[in-house]
This record gives C-alpha cells, sequence and structure tokens, in this order.
C-alpha cells in the first residue's frame, strides 16, 4: 500500500502565496506521475497540475503562470508552489500519486486533502 500524507494548507489574502507537499510511503518501488487535484464546493475534482517522472508538467489554464508543481524523488515528495492566489483558488486540494508497488503492482493514491481559503 502507499501512503500520503499532505501538508501547507491554510488561510490567506488574495494575492498571498501557498506551498503545498505531499509526502508518499510504503511500498513503493517507483512513481510515475504525481499531481494535485481541487474541488471546490458544488464543483467536480478537476486537475490543477501534474508531473511525470521525468518532470514534464501540466497545468490547468486557470493555473497557468502562478501554480508551480515540483518534485523530490529521493523524498517521494511532490509540492505545488500557488503565488497570486485568488478567492476562485478555494478548494480542497487533493495530492494524487501513480506508483508501482514492491510486487509491480500498480496503485493509484489519493491523499487526505488539504483546505485551501483565500479570502478577498
Amino acid at each position: 500500500q502507499v501512503q500520503l500524507v499532505e501538508s501547507g494548507g491554510g488561510l490567506v489574502q488574495a494575492g498571498g502565496s501557498l506551498r503545498l507537499s505531499c509526502a508518499a510511503s510504503g511500498s513503493i518501488y517507483s512513481i510515475n506521475a504525481m499531481g494535485w487535484y481541487r474541488q471546490a464546493p458544488g464543483n467536480q475534482r478537476e486537475l490543477v497540475a501534474s508531473i511525470t517522472s521525468r518532470g514534464s508538467t501540466n497545468y490547468a489554464d486557470s493555473v497557468k503562470g502562478r501554480f508551480t508543481i515540483s518534485r523530490d524523488n529521493a523524498k517521494n515528495t511532490v509540492y505545488l508552489q500557488m503565488n497570486s492566489l485568488k478567492p476562485e483558488d478555494t478548494a480542497i486540494y487533493y495530492c494524487n500519486v501513480d506508483a508501482i508497488q514492491y510486487d509491480l503492482r500498480r496503485l493509484t493514491s489519493w491523499g487526505q486533502g488539504t483546505q485551501v481559503t483565500v479570502s478577498s
């Protein structure tokens, strides 16, 4: 099994910054893609950003130029640096990891979610 522990959410004023972290642990042989999703009340969960094992990144149009995703492969950790935050960024943010376990089975795991609230 793979466990994900998220941290870094909170309350910030519009224009401010937050940095989210997600550390993966457990039966991990390797990690493919890592990503961040978010879900606001009444909305579907949506992709915010993702990063492959080689460092290729993908961003939702709404966050391009403001958010940066990165990863530390040695620590099995993915980060999301969020700058110039807007009230519409308010949501629960979920980490997502696509891993290969030691038994070579592929497993996609989700974090517990961390609340990000941006006040106007």
